[in-house]
Formats: C-alpha cells, sequence, structure tokens
C-alpha cells in the first residue's frame, strides 16, 4: 500500500543518511586524532627550544654585564680598548633583543596554537555530541519503521488471505446457486434424453394395454365357457 511504500521510502532514506553521519564522524575522530598528535609534536618542540632560548638569552644578559662593570671602571689600561669594546657590547645587545623577540614570538605561538587546538577540540565536541544523537535517533526511527512495515505487511498479507479464501468460498456458491446459461451442445442433449425417455415412456404404456387387452378377453372367454356348462 501508499502507506508501507511512503514507510519503506522513509526507512530507506534514513539509513542512508546514518550511513552518511557515521563516515562524518569517523572522519571528524581523523581529523582529531591528528591535530592531537600534531599539537603534541609543536609543544613537545617548544618545550625543547624554550629552554635553549631563554639559557642563551641568559648568557648573553650575563656577557653584557660583565662587560660594561669591566669597561665602566676608572682606569687609563681601558680606555684603548674601549672602541672596539663598545663594539662587542653593541653587537651583544643586538644578539640580546634577537633572542628576546624570538623567545617571546614563540611564546605567543605557542599561546596561540594551544588556544586554536583547544577551540577546535571544543568544536568537534559539540558536533560529535550532535551527529551522535542524530545516529542514535534516526536508527531508532529506521527500527521502529522496519517493525511497523513489517507489522502492516504482515496484517496486509492476513487480510489478503482472508478475502482469498472468502472469495474462493462465494465463487463456489456462485457456482452452485446461479443457474449457467446451457450452450446448444447442452440444450440438444437434454432435448434428446427427454425425447428418449418419452419414447420409452409410450412404449411401456403401448404394452401395459396389449396385456390389458389380453387378460380382458381371457376373462371373456371363460365367463362364457361357465355359462354354456359342461353339457354343452
Amino acid at each position: 500500500s501508499t502507506q508501507i511504500d511512503s514507510m519503506s521510502a522513509r526507512s530507506v532514506k534514513l539509513k542512508e543518511e546514518i550511513a552518511t553521519t557515521q563516515a562524518a564522524l569517523s572522519a571528524l575522530t581523523r581529523a582529531q586524532a591528528e591535530a592531537t598528535k600534531l599539537r603534541a609534536e609543536e609543544k613537545a618542540e617548544y618545550e625543547k627550544n624554550k629552554p635553549e632560548m631563554e639559557a642563551g638569552l641568559q648568557g648573553v644578559k650575563l656577557a653584557l654585564k660583565v662587560l660594561r662593570e669591566y669597561y665602566a671602571q676608572e682606569g687609563k689600561g681601558h680606555s684603548a680598548a674601549e672602541g672596539p669594546g663598545t663594539g662587542i657590547i653593541g653587537l651583544l645587545e643586538v644578539v640580546e633583543s634577537d633572542f628576546t623577540k624570538g623567545l617571546a614570538e614563540m611564546n605567543v605561538a605557542e599561546s596561540a596554537a594551544q588556544s586554536e587546538y583547544e577551540t577546535d577540540t571544543r568544536a568537534n565536541e559539540i558536533e560529535k555530541a550532535s551527529k551522535e544523537t542524530a545516529v542514535k535517533h534516526m536508527t531508532k526511527e529506521a527500527a521502529n519503521l522496519d517493525k511497523s512495515v513489517a507489522e502492516a505487511r504482515s496484517d496486509r498479507e492476513g487480510v489478503e488471505s482472508e478475502l482469498s479464501a472468502i472469495l474462493e468460498y462465494k465463487a463456489k456458491l456462485d457456482e452452485m446457486c446461479i443457474a449457467k446459461p446451457e450452450t446448444y451442445g447442452e440444450r440438444a442433449a437434454r432435448r434428446d434424453a427427454e425425447i428418449a425417455g418419452l419414447k420409452e415412456a409410450l412404449q411401456i404404456l403401448e404394452g401395459e394395454a396389449v396385456l390389458l387387452q389380453r387378460s380382458s378377453r381371457l376373462r371373456g372367454a371363460r365367463g362364457h365357457a361357465a355359462v354354456l356348462g359342461p353339457d354343452a
């Protein structure tokens, strides 16, 4: 019926949507696993490089402190070396600035990467929960539809079986109760049978008439003989 076909079509569509959603869930799980792996690698690299950068920066700072203190001491012995010393200090200050800038950028990059990972992870968790709930509801609906279709088909088969039995019984009643038109051959055969029956009846009647006549003659002869007596 139309209702059964509609329910079957809806069940098929739901199962297709379930398959699509499950495929999306699998892709989401893989993407999250890859993101987690990448984040772990980035974090490990950061945790390895940060101490090295900090140690380098501290080394430069210490060198600058020593040089500055050295050239700051009173005495003419340093005057000849003040030119080259100033150049070295200036170079170390550039290195210190580069280390400081690099360390700051490294910290900002790590913080941004971690924040982005956490945001994406939360979004993935929400999407995953939503899709899993959708799959659960669609699976339940499809199962209910399949059950309803099976029950409806069973009911329809039962009704069709009962209807078939009723029609078969009605056909038998019609065959017994409703007169069927005779064919020419059937009518001719019936007339021949009726004529044969009439002829047979006529022959029987004619035979009985002959017997009655003979019996009457015999009784008449006997009566005549009795009247004449033995002397006649």
